[in-house]
């Protein structure tokens, strides 16, 4: 059965969706088993989603993964729950920016997702600032683009009962529902820095009160009743199978890094390794030792963060970069990189990548048409794939005697770029890619490391 589903999305970044969605998938939680998603390659959203659940949050990103499996994607991630909740990124139809794209409906979008899924979306409006022309920004974006079914509107920073109350006829005159309404609230911001929201592991216990606290006020403020009876899905295919999608590539133990310093990874991807045969074990780089292993991955996250607890981490940077000399397998991706270099912020690292990385003011951030430009243990020269860069670090040398770049693509000028490192048993880039899309390469890193 097809487990219907909501779509929270926005008008713009910064309106308060987030914080509404974790709070209605708790509040839902607490009757129901919810599956939480997110549009797009965000990492730190779903922490917060799998916090409020109960459940492991999962995104929905049709750049990386294709639009063919988005929908047996999200039927995997919610077989067995009651509802769905799908928490868009930034305004409803933007999306990736490329030549020849829908100009309204941009691919990646919240909107193609909804539509894809045939899910209604229920905006949230952030109304401070305005009042009856609430009615002109419903109306126009519940008929921008055919197949995407708007179903109601939130109304968050609400001012006084009047402006309440006028909001809602504006609404109600373009025969789009209210299904809630919150005050203006200032204790229930999670803290934020240069990539966005502080994770949920980096938070503990604060944001297990966090997501109570806005989980309290959902309950509170919106009709929950109402909301759940306007959930629904029109998608009806085959459901996603890390099974099917990988072959035993043999039996063996591979580490994964974790804990607040190393926490951007999806969930499809410990699926894989476990379908392709490999047992999964995870530690925390921070305080942990490293396992006894045959492989290693070492997945995004914040480095930067706790880059002085990494660098006294002696014995753990001695052995693995034994066990990488003996050959064990490596994939390091943009956190994992950056652990794999000399420095970081001039603190030691691992030492494995001749190059040094600095936080810098930059952002990089984008998709990515990469093709593989090297053999190595996850691709062979020439696959080409999808991923996302999200970093504000830049590494001293990009070209290290004794590696191969991992990939090559095109820059917005037309310009080619090459990134990564392709050497032996390690593959480290500062690119994601979902598991999902590359199956292939997840069966050749268990084959290596058994």
């Amino acid at each position: 059965m097809v487990v219907p589903g909501l779509c929270i999305a926005a008008p713009a970044s910064g309106t308060g969706k987030t914080t509404i969605a974790t709070g209605l998938i708790r509040a839902l939680a607490r009757r129901m088993e919810v599956a939480p998603f997110k549009v797009g390659p965000d990492y730190i959203d779903p922490g917060y989603h799998g916090l409020a659940a109960g459940r492991v949050g999962r995104n929905l990103d049709s750049v990386m993964c294709g639009s063919h499996r988005i929908g047996p994607l999200y039927a995997h991630g919610s077989a067995g729950c009651d509802i769905s909740v799908v928490e868009g990124v930034m305004g409803l139809f933007d999306g990736r920016i490329a030549p020849g794209s829908d100009p309204v409906c941009a691919p990646g979008s919240t909107a193609e997702i909804a539509r894809a899924l045939g899910i209604p979306v229920v905006l949230v409006v952030d109304v401070r600032g305005m009042s009856q022309s609430i009615g002109a920004m419903v109306r126009g974006f519940a008929t921008a683009v055919d197949g995407v079914r708007l179903a109601g509107v939130i109304l968050n920073r609400a001012g006084t009962g009047r402006h309440d109350a006028v909001c809602r006829s504006a609404c109600d005159a373009v025969g789009v529902p209210v299904l809630g309404s919150l005050p203006r609230f200032a204790d229930i911001e999670v803290p934020s820095r240069h990539l966005g929201l502080v994770t949920a592991v980096e938070q503990g216990g604060a944001a297990v009160t966090a997501v109570e606290r806005m989980a309290d006020i959902v309950e509170e403020h919106l009709d929950l009743d109402g909301l759940v009876a306007v959930a629904d899905c029109g998608w009806d295919g085959e459901v996603w199978n890390p099974r099917a999608e990988v072959a035993q590539a043999g039996s063996p133990t591979i580490a994964v890094a974790g804990g607040p310093a190393f926490t951007f990874a999806y969930a499809e991807h410990t699926e894989l390794l476990g379908a392709a045969g490999a047992r999964v074990v995870r530690f925390d780089p921070l305080t942990d030792d490293l396992p006894d292993c045959d492989g290693l991955i070492i997945p995004g996250g914040f480095p930067e963060e706790h880059v002085e607890d990494l660098a006294g981490r002696t014995g753990l940077r001695q052995r693995v970069r034994e066990r990488i000399a003996d050959g064990m397998p490596v994939h390091g991706e943009c956190a994992g990189l950056l652990w794999l270099t000399a420095t970081l912020d001039a603190h030691p690292m691992l030492g494995v990548i001749d190059t040094h990385a600095a936080m810098g003011r930059r952002l990089t951030l984008g998709y990515r048409e990469a093709v593989a430009l090297s053999d190595s243990v996850l691709h062979r020269e020439g696959e080409r794939l999808t991923g996302h860069e999200f970093h504000h670090t830049a590494l001293t040398d990009t070209t290290v005697a004794g590696w191969s770049p991992a990939w090559g693509w095109r820059g917005w000028d037309g310009q080619g770029v090459r990134e990564g490192f392709a050497g032996g048993t390690v593959h480290a880039s500062y690119l994601h890619c979902h598991p999902a899309a590359t199956p292939r390469a997840i069966e050749r890193f268990v084959a290596a490391c058994a």
